[in-house]
């Protein structure tokens, strides 16, 4: 098990890189799995990793289990490594920058949220 520093640390750094909140990420999800025939129950929608992060963001800290902190630590170097955080710039309204934002809400970043 981790440490309760380095807990603290993950804990801190998913809070920041997800910024989206539970509601807004199942949302997210709800409707990006939505298409003209069918909508997926709201437990089945988005991806394996999008449910476990809205799974976390329901859990307090003290009930995180190793295969969570596996996730928080994935989404975060996931996040960070398409991001700057500190000075994001704007993106331009491109069909690439729309792939790159969706990509990043289904794990609860999104990139135009301040």
């Amino acid at each position: 098990m981790t440490d309760a520093l380095e807990l603290d640390a993950l804990w801190e750094d998913f809070h920041r890189v997800v910024n989206m909140t539970s509601q807004e990420l199942a949302a997210w999800l709800r409707m990006r799995d939505a298409d003209e025939d069918a909508e997926p129950l709201p437990e089945q929608a988005g991806t394996k990793t999008g449910q476990h992060v809205l799974a976390i963001l329901q859990k307090r800290r003290t009930d995180l289990t190793e295969d969570d902190l596996r996730v928080m630590r994935n989404v975060v170097d996931r996040v960070t490594s398409q991001v700057d955080l500190e000075d994001e710039p704007i993106p331009e309204v491109t069909a690439e920058d729309t792939r790159r934002r969706h990509r990043l809400m289904t794990v609860g970043h999104d990139p135009l949220k301040g």
